[in-house]
């Protein structure tokens, strides 16, 4: 297994310039910052309209040094698609091809064209970052909003739908390699897409995205938010390689301390999740507790074998 990367071994190379327009404190541009480094300059990013065609800006001026094809909202993996034909009847199969869209352009409008081509096994990288809401937008409910949290569209009681479980979705499709990363866990992440770009055929990784705007945080606490969605069990860190889940990170060692941090820290953390009270709270504390407990017992099956 390869050494696990640090601040010190990251390349120095940046690929995103310092000015851009993403909010204060916005995860997406942490998360955008380190993954350029994984992927490296010979690479074609493919993006819907989302939080990320603003962060990168528009022609003609743009913070990424990585040529960029801005594409419709449902289209981003059949973009991806054609731009591998075209590189390859120019003889380029080495310049990577990443699919990079938020929640609403993976989870609901972008899901048939991401379910095509991994069930066609395009080789290619597609990065979903979820700050769990349509935010570009003026903060709608997209799939993959939690249970409990206000929107403008779900403003007096919350949405209340569970989240949608795309990493599982994408896993069904048979594809090699399905991760799961956090913002707050940026060298995580960095290690996760090289391990993707390894590989061939079509790889996944989710990435957890605080939003200070939209889940209600002051800008400063992004990484706290985002590393107690971690610490509390809410959000799990893994990979899953050839159907085989396993957990990795700070969630590999929460396995083994067996103490997560209580759910309603993390929730109260947030105005989106206000209207929650005290026994939805203690259900949504169940619900963890009960999948950690599986967690639990398939660490401890596999330290008896």
């Amino acid at each position: 297994m390869s050494a696990k990367t640090t601040i010190l071994t990251l390349p120095r190379e940046e690929l995103v310039y310092p000015g851009n327009r993403a909010c204060a404190g916005c995860g997406l541009s942490i998360a955008y910052r380190i993954g350029l480094k994984a992927l490296g300059p010979d690479t074609i990013l493919v993006v819907p309209p989302s939080c990320l065609t603003v962060l990168q800006g528009l022609f003609p001026v743009a913070s990424t040094k990585l040529p960029c094809l801005n594409v419709t909202f449902a289209s981003t993996a059949a973009a991806a698609t054609g731009l591998l034909g075209a590189l390859k009847m120019r003889g380029r199969q080495h310049t990577k091809v990443v699919g990079w869209a938020g929640d609403g352009g993976t989870a609901d409008i972008g899901i048939q064209a991401l379910s095509g081509a991994a069930e066609r096994e395009e080789d290619f990288l597609f990065m979903c970052y979820d700050n769990e809401g349509y935010m570009n937008t003026g903060v709608q409910r997209s799939g993959t909003t939690p249970q409990g949290a206000v929107t403008t569209n779900t403003p007096f009681k919350g949405k209340q739908q569970k989240k949608k479980d795309v990493p599982a979705i994408m896993a069904a499709h048979g594809i090699d390699y399905v991760a799961t990363a956090s913002a707050a866990y940026p060298l995580d992440l960095y290690d996760k897409i090289r391990k993707a770009l390894s590989l061939s055929g079509t790889k996944y990784i989710h990435i957890h995205t605080p939003c200070p705007p939209g889940w209600g945080f002051e800008p400063r606490y992004s990484i706290k938010v985002g590393r107690l969605a971690v610490e509390t069990g809410y959000f799990d860190l893994y990979e899953i390689e050839q159907g085989m889940l396993r957990l990795t990170g700070a969630s590999e060692k929460l396995v083994e301390k067996r103490e997560l941090v209580p759910v309603g820290d993390y929730l109260r953390s947030q105005s989106r999740f206000r209207l929650l009270s005290d026994e939805q709270i203690a259900e949504i504390q169940a619900q963890v507790d009960t999948k950690w407990s599986g967690y639990y017992r398939a660490a401890g099956q596999a330290a008896a074998e």
